[in-house]
C-alpha cells in the first residue's frame, strides 16, 4: 500500500474511476456488487446541495436502483414522494392563470406491467449521497475524497493513474482499466485525446435555488413537479425541491450579471406577487449539444458528462450517464472475472453512442419551445381575448411539449441495432431491446428473478440442456428461470437476457449452436475453421 495525504492507496486496483459523481459512483456499485475491486477518486469532500441540476430519476434508473437494492432507500430519502404530484403546469405565474397541464408525467405514474419502478423526483444530491453510502458498503469498492486524477498513462500491460490530494502530494496507482466519469472538464478525456463535437445554444440561462417557506401558499394550481411560467417579466421554469419551502428555478435568456443583480425580482416574477425569499445559490449555464469523437482509448473509457452533454429538457442527462455506468460496469466485470472476452468492451461505444446521440436530438428538440416562445398578449386578461389567448397557448403547449413529459418510448423503447456481441441478422424484434417487464402473480417483478450473469427465461420442459452445458464449460454464469405462462408476453418461448436486462437471443426452441451463441454474447472470437 502506498500513502497519499496520510490515507493509504492501493498500488494496484482492477479499475480506477475518475470522478465520484452519480455516474462514477453508479459504476462503482455495479462493479463492487460483482466483486470487482475499484477505486473512485473524487475531489469534493462533501456532496454539494447548491446546484441540483438533476431532479428526475427516470424509470430505467429506478429499475437499476431496484436491482442494486437501493430503490426503496432512495424513495425514503426523496423530499417529494411520488404521491406529491405527477403533473407539469404551464401558467402565467404561480399565483396567476393556468394555461395547460400534463398529467402522469416522466414515468411518475404506474402503467400496468410496463416497468418495475416508477420514476422519482429527487435532487441529484440525494442520489449522490445514497450512492456514496452504497459504495462504502461494498468491500471491493473504495471512495477516496479530496483527491483528483491528474494524469493517465497506459500500455498493453496496464494503465497508470496519477492521483493528487489537496496538499499536492501525488501517487501513481496501476489499474487494468480506467473510467473517466469526471464531467465536462474531464482530465481523462484530455489525456486520451478525445474532444467534444457539436455545438451550444446562443441563449444563456440563469439557474438558482431559493428559500421561500410561504410561496406554496400562493400557488393557485395545486402541487406540480414543474411550473412553466409564461410572462414577460420572468419567463422560466420553477419547481419545489421539498415541501418546506426550498425551490429551484431557471430564468430563460438571463445571463449571469443580470441574474445575480435581479435574482429576487425574478423570484417575484415567477411567483406573480411579492414574496419573502432568500437566494441560496445561483447557477448560470448555457445548453450544450455535444458528444466526444471517441469514448475509448485502449484501457480507458469515458462515461456520463465526460462523454456527452445535452440540454436538460426532458431530464435525460444524468439518467443517460447511469446507463453508461451500468453498461461499462457489467462488461468490465465480465472481462475481469474471465467469462467474457475483449469484444464485450468493444461493444460499449457501439451500443451507447446511438443512445446518447438520440438523447441529444430529443433534448434539443424539447428546447425549441420554452416559456419565451409561448409569450403572447392577453394571457392574463379576464375577457374573451384572454380566454382566446390562453386557448391558443394551450394548444401550442400540447402540440410542442408532450414528447418532453411523456418520453417512456425513449426511456424504455431504445433498441441496440448494431453490436459486435449480439447475434447478426434481422432476428427477433426483441433482441437488443429491454426485456419486456411483467409483475408475477405473487407480486414480484420478473426482473427480480434475473441473475447477475446471463438469464434464460423459458417455458417448463423446454430443452435447454445444451445451452446450460455450454455455459458451464465456459464458466459463464447462467440462471435458468421457468415461466410456463409468460411466453406470449415475452415475445418467444425462450429468451436469453444479459446482465443489463437487454435481450440477447430469443427462440421457440433451444439454439441450434449454443456454444457459438454464447461465444458471441460473451465477446469471444469465433473459433477458426478446421482445415479440410
Amino acid at each position: 500500500m502506498a500513502t497519499l495525504g496520510g490515507s493509504p492507496l492501493p498500488a494496484h486496483v482492477p479499475v480506477v474511476i475518475a470522478g465520484g459523481g452519480p455516474v462514477g459512483l453508479a459504476a462503482a456499485v455495479e462493479l463492487g456488487r460483482r466483486g470487482i475491486g475499484c477505486l473512485v477518486v473524487e475531489p469534493r469532500a462533501a456532496v454539494s446541495t447548491a446546484r441540483p441540476r438533476c431532479k428526475t430519476l427516470n424509470v430505467r434508473t429506478m429499475e437499476h436502483l431496484r436491482r442494486w437494492g437501493l430503490a426503496e432507500r432512495l424513495r425514503e430519502r426523496a423530499p417529494l414522494p411520488v404521491a406529491w404530484s405527477q403533473d407539469v403546469v404551464f401558467c402565467t405565474s404561480l399565483s396567476g392563470r393556468e394555461i395547460s397541464r400534463f398529467t402522469g408525467v416522466l414515468g411518475l405514474a404506474p402503467d400496468g406491467d410496463r416497468f418495475a419502478e416508477t420514476g422519482q423526483q429527487a435532487p441529484q444530491y440525494v442520489l449522490e449521497e445514497l450512492l456514496r453510502e452504497a459504495v462504502g458498503e461494498l468491500a471491493p469498492a473504495r471512495l477516496v475524497l479530496g483527491s483528483r486524477v491528474v494524469a493517465v498513462d497506459q500500455d498493453e500491460a496496464a494503465a497508470r493513474v496519477t492521483v493528487e490530494d489537496a496538499t499536492g502530494a501525488r501517487q501513481v496507482v496501476t489499474a487494468e482499466y480506467v473510467l473517466g466519469c469526471d464531467g465536462p472538464r474531464s482530465t481523462v478525456r484530455e489525456q486520451i485525446g478525445a474532444r467534444y463535437v457539436g455545438g451550444e445554444a446562443l441563449r444563456p440561462n440563469f439557474g438558482m435555488v431559493f428559500e421561500s417557506p410561504g410561496l406554496q401558499d400562493h400557488v393557485t394550481h395545486g402541487p406540480a413537479v414543474q411550473y412553466w411560467v409564461v410572462n414577460p417579466e420572468a419567463p422560466g421554469l420553477v419547481g419545489p425541491l421539498d415541501r418546506t419551502g426550498t425551490w429551484w428555478a431557471i430564468a430563460f435568456g438571463v445571463d449571469r450579471e443580470r441574474g445575480e443583480r435581479e435574482a429576487l425580482r425574478l423570484v417575484e416574477g415567477v411567483a406573480g406577487r411579492p414574496v419573502a425569499a432568500r437566494v441560496l445559490s445561483t447557477d448560470p449555464w448555457t445548453a450544450r449539444m455535444q458528444i466526444v469523437d471517441r469514448m475509448r482509448r485502449g484501457r480507458v473509457f469515458l462515461a456520463g458528462d465526460a462523454a456527452h452533454l445535452n440540454p436538460p429538457f426532458g431530464g435525460h442527462g444524468l439518467n443517460t450517464g447511469i446507463g453508461d455506468a451500468v453498461d461499462l460496469g457489467w462488461k468490465l466485470a465480465a472481462v475481469l472475472t474471465g467469462w467474457a472476452g475483449p469484444r464485450v468492451l468493444d461493444s460499449y461505444e457501439a451500443e451507447r453512442r446511438p443512445v446518447q446521440e438520440r438523447v441529444i436530438r430529443e433534448a434539443t428538440a424539447n428546447m425549441r419551445v420554452l416559456s419565451t416562445e409561448l409569450l403572447a398578449d392577453n394571457l392574463e386578461a379576464d375577457d374573451a381575448a384572454g380566454a382566446a389567448a390562453r386557448s391558443a397557448a394551450a394548444a401550442r403547449v400540447q402540440e410542442t411539449k408532450r414528447a418532453e413529459f411523456h418520453s417512456l418510448d425513449l426511456v424504455l423503447g431504445l433498441r441496440i441495432e448494431d453490436s459486435p456481441i449480439l447475434p447478426p441478422g434481422p432476428g427477433s424484434a426483441q433482441v437488443g431491446a429491454r426485456l419486456p417487464h411483467l409483475f408475477l402473480p405473487d407480486g414480484r417483478s420478473l426482473y427480480d428473478l434475473l441473475g447477475d450473469g446471463l438469464t434464460l427465461l423459458g417455458r417448463a420442459g423446454a430443452d435447454t440442456a445444451a445451452l446450460v452445458e455450454a455455459a458451464r464449460l465456459r464458466s459463464v454464469p447462467l440462471t435458468v428461470v421457468e415461466l410456463p405462462a409468460a411466453a406470449g408476453a415475452l415475445g418467444a418461448p425462450l429468451v436469453l437476457v444479459r446482465p443489463d436486462q437487454v435481450v440477447g437471443w430469443t427462440g421457440a426452441t433451444a439454439p441450434p449452436d449454443s456454444p457459438a451463441l454464447l461465444d458471441r454474447l460473451c465477446g469471444h472470437p469465433a473459433p477458426a475453421a478446421t482445415p479440410r
